[in-house]
């Protein structure tokens, strides 16, 4: 089987091509959780957060990502588990110049393998920590190896099988080494939709530090603030908004919340009309804007 898994097919120069790197490199103290059967998923996802910080186990991470009925744990698991944990899952690339990237950043890089054929898979996590261009090899957490060395085209045909998949885990407001602008805001508004606030926070600053005119991230930046209770920073950001764009209904709806959490129910009042005044009767939105305005006059009274 391991015979029929690596095969012969040419694995193309631009999923192999290590970047700027030409010599050895290896994370050699990312930690190590020799895995137990069917166990890859927690001991890969551990090893993960623990190179970022997070103080944790497999055995801990068990209960949140390990299918019993399955024998084994799922990619959207991993990626809820490391956002519960305060991390922001961000997918890479699936070439070894995105991977060494990532490495050279400081950063192991979680990925799915199948280490069988399309018709009798054996799917594995393993986390890569080094890559050694010279020799064209991976170097892998992998199982109970600590060190699995492994011929670069024998792991890309492996890594093929599992679509490429692999992710990192950043801390709040790190940046992926090739940062990719709408992929990064979705790993943030995906971790801000989690209730980690704090996070999605440092992760819409730094990307507003990146792209400064991005309303995106301003909004982020606006709502993260209004959702960690932060009123008055929450105004300001919606504010430069609609200095640039007057018409961003959705800033100045939620501009008027922010005014009325510091007590200021008039002019709250006065935006959400403002809003009412520019949705045509027909607009999808105009019954959730109508729904604010009987909120805030309700909150007034």
């Amino acid at each position: 089987m391991a015979t029929l898994a690596t095969g012969c097919a040419s694995v193309p120069e631009s999923r192999r091509d290590y970047g700027d790197l030409e010599q050895p490199f290896e994370l050699a103290e990312t930690p190590f959780y020799p895995q137990e059967r069917y166990q890859c998923g927690p001991a890969a996802l551990a090893t993960l957060l623990a190179s970022s910080g997070i103080r944790t186990s497999p055995e801990a991470l068990t209960p949140q990502v390990y299918l019993p009925e399955r024998r084994g744990s799922l990619q959207i698991e991993l990626l809820a588990a490391t956002r519960a944990a305060g991390r922001i899952p961000y997918s890479i690339d699936g070439t070894m110049a995105a991977v060494t990237a990532e490495l050279q950043a400081g950063r192991p890089v979680l990925v799915l393998q199948n280490l069988g054929t399309g018709w009798f898979p054996r799917w594995h996590y393993a986390v890569i920590v080094g890559v050694n261009p010279g020799t064209d090899d991976v170097i892998l957490r992998s199982g109970v190896t600590r060190r699995r060395i492994t011929a670069v085209d024998t792991f890309i045909r492996t890594w093929e099988r599992g679509e490429y998949w692999a992710f990192v885990a950043l801390s709040p407001g790190e940046l992926p080494a090739l940062v990719d602008q709408g992929r990064y805001f979705r790993a943030v508004a995906d971790v801000e939709a989690t209730g980690h606030h704090q996070a999605a926070m440092a992760g819409w600053q730094a990307a507003l530090a990146l792209w400064p005119g991005s309303q995106t991230a301003e909004l982020g930046v606006a709502n993260a603030a209004y959702a960690l209770g932060d009123y008055p920073a929450a105004e300001s950001a919606y504010r430069r908004l609609l200095a640039n764009d007057p018409t961003m209904l959705s800033a100045r709806n939620n501009l008027a919340f922010a005014l009325a959490g510091q007590g200021r129910g008039d002019e709250a009042i006065a935006e959400i009309r403002a809003v009412l005044g520019m949705v045509a009767d027909d607009d999808r939105l105009r019954s959730q804007f109508e729904a604010s305005y009987r909120e805030l006059l309700a909150s007034a009274e």
